[in-house]
């Protein structure tokens, strides 16, 4: 079965659980999980029900697909459709299955996509539990998830990425956090295969590349979400600082408690974000 047959049957499934179309697609990494109680008189489907879905197999990342709405101020209800957790490559899916979520997202309905991540801060102007509003990313996992035939049904055989996460959402977000007085930074995202974190000379290397914080995902996510046509908005947050100078050990329990503190905080702006973002 190709991508676009396999695209259209795990739509059909998810239909008829949920038939209304969605709005937004959030894609709920390490720290993001508490926006899912937000979410009102959710459907939830496990990965393991949906077909063709790959299952995460990372501890943090529960696995539950939910369709649900979140109330607005003005009582303008979104509807959206949350991933709870994703997988990564370095759990040997291929790129094609850890983004065949987001292409279904898309084929569901939704025209905006809200990706989150933990990362390892490389700025020092950054601090561990910082927020990082993502304005660009460099792929350097070697990988693409556009490698192969293209389907013109999905996107176009050349998608330009010259504005990967959108202009109006990044503003938007850092009003919000200004407003709501979130520690936030604005910067460029860098994703690796992984799964082992960085030795100091690759640090070095990341940094004078340009890039303000490092981690293991979203970046595949991203260029099937241009490849789509969504609005992509991409928050990160600093669990760890990766000053080659200053390096200390860390471990993914470290990670995952930062994340988890640091979690009200994005809940809270990606929330308002959603009420807001037109």
């Amino acid at each position: 079965m190709d991508l676009y047959s396999r695209i259209e049957e795990t739509k059909q499934f998810i239909r008829s659980h949920f038939s209304e179309r969605p709005e937004f697609g959030i894609v709920l990494g390490t720290g993001l999980g508490g926006l899912a109680e937000k979410i009102e008189d959710p459907v939830v489907i496990p990965y393991a029900d949906i077909p063709h879905f790959p299952q995460p197999r990372v501890l943090s990342h529960s696995g539950n697909m939910l369709i649900g709405t979140m109330s607005a101020k003005d009582g303008a209800n979104k509807i959206v459709v949350a991933m709870e957790g994703r997988c990564h490559f370095y759990e040997g899916y291929t790129l094609e299955e850890i983004t065949l979520p987001i292409r279904v997202l898309h084929a569901l309905g939704i025209d905006k996509l809200i990706v989150s991540n933990a990362s390892g801060g490389l700025n020092p102007q950054f601090q561990k539990g910082d927020l990082l509003l993502i304005e660009d990313h460099i792929n350097f996992m070697g990988v693409n998830p556009l490698v192969g035939p293209n389907d013109e049904r999905l996107g176009p055989r050349f998608p330009d990425m010259i504005q990967p996460y959108d202009t109006e959402a990044l503003k938007l977000a850092q009003q919000i956090a200004l407003e709501e007085g979130i520690p936030s930074q604005t910067g460029v995202y860098l994703a690796l295969t992984g799964p082992c974190l960085e030795t100091r000379a690759e640090y070095r290397m990341l940094r004078t590349l340009g890039a303000d914080a490092v981690g293991m995902s979203t970046v595949p996510e991203a260029i099937v979400a241009v490849h789509a046509g969504l609005r992509t908005f991409g928050i990160s947050c600093i669990t760890d600082m990766c000053l080659p100078d200053a390096l200390q050990p860390v471990n993914i329990t470290e990670i995952i408690e930062v994340a988890n503190r640091s979690e009200p905080l994005i809940s809270r702006l990606v929330r308002k974000l959603i009420e807001r973002w037109s």
